[in-house]
């Protein structure tokens, strides 16, 4: 028979504390419709009163399958939990459920809070029968719970155990300061089960500091806890919290925690963890990391030749999972460690159709090869490998002729006598035989300077003529810039990344002496890229070689 286990998630809460990041209220209403949608059991939405914010975001939430859960501190001392103001901003939140952090180390309770022990004991025992008597279900968050069992394990155990006498459904160990390594997590959660206490009472709430949060977290779940505590994409204080997008497919993917146990998620839910994982750095406007683990997408990336060709015959040779079973794909990218089966397979996912014995084949791999050396790489930059190997194939049609260009940057005083700068792009296109010239400039609207690219980009865009309909929904979503050689020889390699209004996003790269020259060869591969996709491909969805 299977386990439950629970799965508790505070990206709205824990999440929240990463350095950068802070979330209004319309984002936290659409990240926890998201998460509710995986099938998570407790969505912790933040702390009442805290901020407005956060209060805002409890007066509208609504899930339909995740309780709702609003997350505070135990009582203070020398007052009743009936008359504590913070505890009393909890509660009328009016969440089903209620958290609640108190410490468990005793260092703390004397040096922080001032306190004796026993105060502190009552303190959470009262502080939880509280808010059980006042009809919500309570969680107790353990501070720096597996430090304080190292000191004094005695006194640790005490607070679980005044907490469950106040009712506490769940107990939560709490790695604070993220330094307990996995084996001792298991050692103590296991000392804990052995001699009393329920694992189906007891959670684990883990912090990145060693780079182990998720591994602490399943020693938790083989020891006997029941509970998960965790963040999308890992996000938290200092070095983040256990990352629930890695621990969703491991509990239900891997053995033997997907015969062992079940959760809330299934299987189907679980095929939409990537689209998750990547709206909520939508929502941070940031870039997604693309070594991230299931998600990410190089997760699932075969670059060297060996292994595109291993893959092409059986995926699992080299894939723990189904890319397509956290909403992920596979990619076989071109580089310099390329072989022909890379080369077919990338072509055939590009929907380009080219015979077994095309002499291109050969072409285009030379190609590649000579470009990387000279510092370009296709390995991120797929779209760019595209186009190569389309002109090669002679599929590439004549959209459009940049015939000059020139950029300007102005630095000044405005009205306020303050320093600011300004960027102004000349673009000349040809097309059908006819000159257009496009001037543009990298002023935002609210007066910043957006730089010379910025500008280039917009001039670019401004009037390709029939194309212009087909590339008004394009837009410029990142920018990276590498030197690839020192000295008076530095060539500067662009990566731009680009995205539309149908979700899609590619990558093209540009080389040149030049930092502007090398960006505006990459924005020429991505304007062609989307008009490939949506002119060339739109009519068949395929581009074959006559």
């Amino acid at each position: 028979m299977t386990e439950r286990l629970s799965l508790f998630d505070t990206t709205l809460r824990d999440g929240q504390q990463t350095q950068g990041v802070q979330f209004s209220t319309p984002e936290k209403l659409k990240i926890a419709a998201a998460l509710d949608g995986l099938g998570l059991d407790y969505i912790e939405g933040g702390w009442p009163g805290a901020n407005p914010t956060d209060s805002a975001f409890f007066e509208t939430a609504r899930t339909e399958r995740a309780t709702m859960t609003a997350f505070g501190m135990t009582k203070r001392a020398g007052r009743s939990a009936a008359n504590d103001d913070v505890l009393a901003a909890v509660l009328n939140a009016r969440t089903p459920a209620v958290c609640l952090v108190g410490k468990s180390h005793p260092y703390h309770v004397e040096a922080a809070l001032g306190i004796t022990r026993e105060e502190n004991l009552e303190n959470i025992r009262a502080s939880i029968a509280h808010c059980v008597a006042e009809g919500r279900e309570a969680l107790f968050d353990a501070e720096h719970f597996f430090d304080g069992y190292a000191a004094d394990p005695g006194y640790a155990r005490a607070c679980l155990e005044a907490a469950l006498e106040g009712g506490a459904r769940w107990v939560v160990l709490c790695d604070t300061n993220g330094g307990t390594l996995p084996v001792r997590i298991g050692e103590v959660v296991s000392d804990l089960v052995a001699t009393g206490l329920p694992g189906d009472r007891l959670g684990i709430h883990t912090h990145n500091d060693t780079e182990m949060a998720v591994a602490g977290s399943l020693a938790a779940i083989d020891a006997g806890a029941r509970q998960i505590q965790g963040t999308l994409n890992g996000l938290g204080e200092r070095c983040g919290n256990a990352n629930l997008v890695s621990l969703l497919p491991t509990l239900l993917l891997k053995e033997p925690y997907a015969s062992r146990f079940e959760t809330g998620v299934t299987r189907e839910a679980l095929a939409g963890l990537t689209r998750v994982s990547r709206m909520l750095d939508d929502v941070l406007n940031r870039v997604p990391m693309k070594q991230l683990p299931y998600v990410g997408a190089s997760a699932f990336a075969h670059k060297a030749g060996l292994h595109a060709s291993a893959v092409v015959k059986a995926p699992d040779l080299y894939e723990h999972v189904p890319p397509e079973s956290v909403g992920n794909a596979r990619v076989v990218p071109m580089s310099n460690q390329a072989g022909r089966s890379n080369l077919k397979r990338r072509l055939a996912e590009a929907g380009i159709a080219v015979s077994e014995d095309d002499p291109a084949l050969g072409r285009i791999l030379e190609t590649v090869k000579a470009r990387e050396d000279e510092g370009y790489a296709y390995d991120t930059a797929q779209a760019s490998f595209e186009m190569l190997a389309r002109e090669e194939l002679g599929l590439v049609p004549d959209f459009f002729e940049v015939k000059r260009y020139r950029v300007s940057v102005e630095r000044r005083k405005n009205k306020y006598n303050k320093m600011v700068s300004l960027s102004e792009a000349v673009v000349v296109v040809k097309i059908d035989g006819e000159k257009k010239l496009s001037v543009s400039e990298s002023m935002d609207e609210t007066g910043g300077d957006r730089g010379p690219v910025n500008a280039l980009a917009k001039a670019l865009a401004k009037d390709l003529g029939p194309y212009q309909e087909m590339i008004e929904d394009m837009r410029l979503v990142d920018f990276k810039v590498r030197i690839t050689q020192g000295g008076t020889e530095a060539v500067t390699r662009v990566i731009i990344d680009s995205e539309d209004g149908a979700g899609r996003r590619w990558s093209t790269v540009g080389v040149s002496a030049n930092i502007v020259d090398a960006s505006f060869s990459a924005l020429i591969d991505a304007v062609n890229w989307k008009l490939c996709r949506d002119v060339v491909d739109a009519p068949s969805q395929s581009a074959v070689r006559a």
